[in-house]
């Protein structure tokens, strides 16, 4: 599926562009922004290899790697990473893992639930998916409420999943089965 074009009520999810980068950089590149994620904060040539990484994988057949900006409807401005990859494990698999970032500025606003509810139209409504998964840090309580929000189960903890900033650190794991989403909130 190419190209992805998700339209919510003020946010669109579409596909990368180098014209992203900097947009990429607000998120990836700061510190407030990845203390939850799994990596630490990018520099800017490490999100343009990024970005043309994510550009090339979107034209892949089959597609399984759906890295989209999360971009305001009102001005295309990317404020934010969508995720979804899909899992190539067994064949007749049906399920991806999915993870968003949003840049700090835009906390607090919904547009995280909403890009999340993109992020869930997309896997279950447009690919068809059985599954969706997300893995979160334990001290990342604004994407528990989120997921849970959105009818997403809290299935456990992988203890020392990521090693980060040389600390060794746990994923809680999140999950929603197709028959179980819910209107968006």
């Amino acid at each position: 599926m190419y190209p992805v074009m998700v339209h919510g009520e003020r946010l669109v999810l579409r596909e990368f562009t180098e014209a992203d980068i900097d947009a990429v950089l607000a998120i990836y590149g700061d510190p407030v922004v990845t203390e939850h994620l799994s990596f630490e904060p990018r520099t800017r040539d490490q999100v343009a290899a990024t970005i043309r990484t994510v550009t090339q994988a979107a034209r892949a057949v089959p597609r399984t790697e759906y890295s989209l900006a999360a971009a305001l409807i009102s001005t295309g401005e990317a404020i934010g990473f969508a995720r979804l990859a899909v899992d190539t494990g067994h064949p007749g698999q049906s399920s991806a893992q999915l993870g968003f970032a949003l840049r700090k500025d835009h906390w607090g606003q919904g547009l995280g639930s909403e890009m999340l509810g993109l992020l869930l139209t997309l896997g279950f409504d447009h690919l068809g998916l059985h599954r969706l998964w997300g893995a979160r840090s334990p001290a990342n309580t604004t994407s528990a409420r989120l997921m849970l929000k959105h009818g997403m189960v809290e299935e456990g903890r992988i203890r020392h999943h990521l090693r980060i900033g040389g600390q060794w650190r746990d994923s809680i794991v999140h999950s929603i089965l197709e028959h179980e989403r819910r209107p968006s909130p």
